[in-house]
């Protein structure tokens, strides 16, 4: 009983990890079909689900590119929302605090027309 008991524990732990490793989130725009590229390199259009496995205080440069309207150029940064999975299997190894925080759910970013500031100037 006390072996099983240990093993549950142990694969307990191990699933916290490695859920608590990767994080996701889906990208959205306005208007949606924005160009998205992830590190300078275009990964498809919004939305878009984003998923890695970065650390704490990691940031992903994101630029929105869409005919008619100006770039958009931001980032994700990976300390949005505490991730209880590694917290949990941080307790039992070290290394998962490394990845205690995660992304939210959804970003969403407005792309501003580029008419709206040729009349601006």
């Amino acid at each position: 009983m006390k072996n099983s008991l240990k093993k549950g524990i142990v694969l307990l732990t191990m699933t916290s990890f490695i859920a608590g490793c990767s994080s996701t989130t889906v990208i959205h725009s306005r208007p949606e079909g924005a160009k998205l590229y992830v590190d300078n390199v275009y990964v498809g259009k919004t939305p878009y689900t984003y998923k890695d496995m970065k650390i704490v205080g990691s940031k992903t440069p994101l630029t929105l590119k869409m005919d008619g309207y100006e770039t958009l150029d931001t980032h994700l940064s990976k300390s949005e929302k505490p991730d209880i999975g590694a917290i949990v299997g941080g307790i039992f190894f070290t290394f998962p605090f490394l990845w205690t925080m995660e992304y939210q759910p959804e970003h969403t970013y407005e792309l501003e027309s580029a008419a709206t500031n040729v009349e601006k100037q």
